[in-house]
């Protein structure tokens, strides 16, 4: 069924919570990471802190410029990217009315422009390998129409789905792989900085468990879909929500 080990792996918004949390559980299984973020000073730190296999390259994913001359220095210097996780995304809370088109667009070029241009880029190192994995952090506002998250953010989570069922539904038959993991309130910035004490506390009655979820438990997921083991799974987004949605 094939390893995994010295395969190289893409994961953007690594300087944050979850893209820490996702490169520690992809290096622990012998992948070497290229750490996509904007600041290449701290991804420089977080590097030298986690691992010779971690990779720091600073890049603004909202541009196909930019994405388009880091992977091909990728391939050049570290070899076809295998696995893709498309992590970064920016959250805003603000409803329909209040959405202006400034922020309309950034969302949409960070969270879904930056998640298919790097997937286009990818895709054809990893029709020559005939292997590969692409994983999408999308969002449980996806299927719900954003509880506490704004309409663009939602919007365009729900785009990232859609683009996993596309990639899916086309790579299928040429051995990668394209799911989707929707989250619900991570233990990161986004819930301890971004939602009210109020909105906290009420979201912590309507989850079942009873908790927020920690970010080493999205990294589990993305480990997972990234193995052998899960090489009969395309086209599918992955609940991670402690009972919040049921479908």
């Amino acid at each position: 069924m094939g390893r995994v080990e010295g395969k190289l792996a893409i994961v953007t918004g690594a300087a944050g919570v979850v893209g820490m949390a996702v490169t520690r559980a992809l290096i622990e299984d012998g992948l070497r990471v290229a750490m996509i973020d904007l600041d290449q000073g701290r991804l420089d730190t977080l590097a030298t802190e986690i691992s010779s296999n971690a990779i720091p390259v600073a890049l603004d994913i909202s541009d196909p410029e930019q994405v388009g001359e880091v992977c091909e220095r990728l391939c050049r210097d570290h070899g076809e990217v295998e696995v893709l996780v498309n992590n970064a995304g920016l959250l805003t809370n603000n409803k329909a009315v209040e959405t202006t088109t400034e922020e309309w667009r950034k969302l949409m070029s960070v969270n879904l422009d930056g998640c298919f241009y790097l997937s286009r880029e990818c895709l054809p190192g990893m029709r020559t390998k005939r292997w590969g994995r692409i994983i999408n952090i999308c969002s449980l506002a996806m299927k719900t129409g954003g509880l506490t998250a704004g309409t663009a953010y939602t919007a365009s989570k729900g785009g990232m789905g859609a683009l996993t069922f596309s990639l899916a539904r086309e790579c299928a038959s040429q051995g990668i792989t394209v799911n989707g993991i929707a989250p619900a309130y991570i233990k990161t910035p986004m819930v301890t900085e971004q939602l009210s004490d109020e909105q906290r506390q009420k979201l912590l009655r309507d989850i079942p468990v009873g908790r927020f979820c920690e970010a080493e438990e999205i990294g589990h997921v993305v480990r997972f879909l990234t193995s052998p083991l899960a090489g009969f799974i395309t086209g599918e987004i992955i609940d991670i929500n402690g009972g919040l949605h049921l479908d």
